[in-house]
C-alpha cells in the first residue's frame, strides 16, 4: 500500500463496488485514488468479465489494469444466500454503494435504495445505468458504443462519407466521471444532513451533456455541424495537416490576427491573408480545400520539427498528432513526473497519476488486485470463521 504522511480526502471512507467493464470501475477508482477503501465484488474464479478483455499488460487486460488499481478484490456468488449475507454485512459498516449491474439486478437482491435506506440511513447508493431508473428506455441494455449512438455523437464525428465511434469508451468514461463527482457532492450532503442519498447516474444523459454544443449548434431545426474528421466544422485552418517527413501537425487558428501571423510568420505568404478568398473565417471555411492545398505545399518542404518551430515562433497552437507510444514517451509528462510504478498480479506497471497535482496530499496508487485476493481478510474482518470460510467455498460462494 502506497502510505503518505499527509491525509487524503477520502480517507476513511469505504465503497463496495458490485461493478464490472468500465463505468463503475472508473468512478471506483476515482475515490480509492483519493484514499477510499474500495472494496470490489467479483465472480468467484472469473472476476469482472474486464479482466478477460485482452492480454496487452503482460497478460493482464489493458481496460482493468487501467481502471482498478488500489482496490480490493473480494469474490462472492451473490445467488449464493450465505455469500449474499455477507454482502449485507458489509455495507452495514459502508459509505457507499457503487453498482453498474444490469437492469434491475441489484434491486433483485435486495439492494435496492429503498430497502437499503431503511437498513441503513447513512449509506450513499450509486446506481450507473444506460438509460436512467426510469422511463421506458430503462430496462434497454447498453454499451458504450450504443449510447454513442443515442446521444447522435456518432452524427457527428467521423468523415462525410462514413461516421466514427470514439477511439476510447467515452459514454462510460463520462457517466464514471459523474458517479464520482456526485458520490463526493453526496459525501459532502450527509456531512450536513447526517443522510445518505440516491445517486441515479443515466450513460445517455452523461454524454448527452458533452454534446451541449452541436444540441445547440441545430437549436430549432439548424442544419447539424457536418462530419469533417479530425478538422473543425466551422473554424478553418483548424485539424491535422500533413508535413514533408511523413509527420502530421495539427493547426488551431481562432481569429483574424492569428490569420494574418500564420501567413506571415508561418506560410511566409502576407499576400494570402488579404486574398479575397481567405480573408475571413466564414471565407476560409467555404474554401478549405484550396487553402488546404497551398497550406500542404508549404509544408512539404519541411520537417514536422521545423513547422512546429516555425509554428511556435508565431505563437500559434498546434500539436503533434502522437500515437499511443509517443503518449507513454511524452517529454511533457516525464517532465512533470506523471509516471509511477504500480504493482499488478503481472508485476509492477508503470501508471499515469490522476489529475490535478495537489501540494495537500498523495495520490494513492497501490497494485491491481487478483481475483478474490481479499477474500479471506475481508470475511474474517465481518466474523467468518475459518470453518465458515470452507463452506462458503465448498459451495462456490466465494
Amino acid at each position: 500500500m502506497t502510505h503518505s504522511k499527509q491525509p487524503r480526502p477520502l480517507d476513511g471512507i469505504t465503497v463496495v463496488s458490485l461493478e464490472h467493464a468500465i463505468a463503475a470501475p472508473f468512478a471506483s477508482r476515482q475515490l480509492a485514488d483519493l484514499g477510499a477503501r474500495v472494496i470490489k465484488v467479483e465472480r468467484p474464479g472469473v472476476g469482472d468479465f474486464a479482466r478477460a478483455y485482452d492480454e496487452r499488460v503482460r497478460g493482464e487486460a489493458s481496460h482493468f489494469v487501467w481502471c482498478n488499481r488500489s482496490k480490493e478484490s473480494l469474490t462472492l456468488d451473490l445467488k449464493n444466500p450465505d455469500a449474499l449475507a455477507a454482502l449485507m454485512d458489509l455495507l452495514a459498516s459502508a459509505d457507499v454503494l457503487l453498482q453498474n449491474l444490469a437492469p434491475g439486478a441489484a434491486a433483485r437482491m435486495g439492494l435496492a435504495w429503498e430497502a437499503l435506506h431503511a437498513r441503513h440511513p447513512r449509506l450513499i447508493v450509486c446506481d450507473i445505468s444506460g438509460y436512467g431508473d426510469d422511463g421506458p428506455y430503462r430496462d434497454k441494455k447498453a454499451y458504450d458504443l450504443l449510447i454513442q449512438s443515442e446521444a447522435g455523437f456518432l452524427s457527428i464525428t467521423g468523415t462525410p462519407e462514413v461516421p466514427a465511434k470514439a477511439g476510447c469508451s467515452i459514454a462510460d468514461i463520462a457517466a464514471g466521471m459523474y458517479a464520482f463527482t456526485s458520490i463526493q457532492s453526496a459525501l459532502l450532503l450527509r456531512h450536513q444532513t447526517g443522510e445518505g442519498s440516491h445517486i441515479d447516474v443515466s450513460m445517455l444523459e452523461s454524454l448527452g451533456e458533452w454534446m451541449g454544443y452541436p444540441m445547440y449548434y441545430v437549436f430549432e431545426g439548424a442544419a447539424p455541424p457536418p462530419r469533417t474528421g479530425a478538422s473543425h466544422a466551422s473554424i478553418y485552418p483548424y485539424g491535422p495537416f500533413a508535413v514533408g517527413d511523413g509527420g502530421t501537425v495539427m493547426l488551431g487558428l481562432q481569429n483574424e490576427r492569428e490569420w494574418k501571423v500564420f501567413c506571415d510568420k508561418v506560410l511566409l505568404n502576407p499576400a494570402l491573408a488579404t486574398d479575397p478568398r481567405f480573408d475571413a473565417n466564414a471565407k476560409r471555411t467555404a474554401h478549405r480545400d484550396k487553402l488546404k492545398a497551398l497550406i500542404v505545399q508549404t509544408f512539404a518542404g519541411m520537417t514536422t520539427a521545423q513547422v512546429e518551430t516555425r509554428l511556435d515562433e508565431a505563437q500559434i497552437a498546434n500539436a503533434r498528432m502522437n500515437d499511443m507510444a509517443g503518449l507513454w514517451a511524452h517529454p511533457q509528462l516525464k517532465a512533470r513526473q506523471r509516471w509511477q510504478p504500480v504493482g499488478s498480479p503481472a508485476g509492477e506497471v508503470p501508471a499515469l497519476l490522476p489529475p490535478g497535482r495537489s501540494n495537500a496530499f498523495a495520490y494513492r496508487m497501490d497494485a491491481v488486485p487478483k481475483v478474490g485476493e481479499h477474500t479471506a481478510a475481508i470475511l474474517r474482518e465481518l466474523g467468518r470463521s475459518d470453518d465458515d470460510l470452507a463452506q462458503l467455498k465448498k459451495a462456490k460462494a466465494i
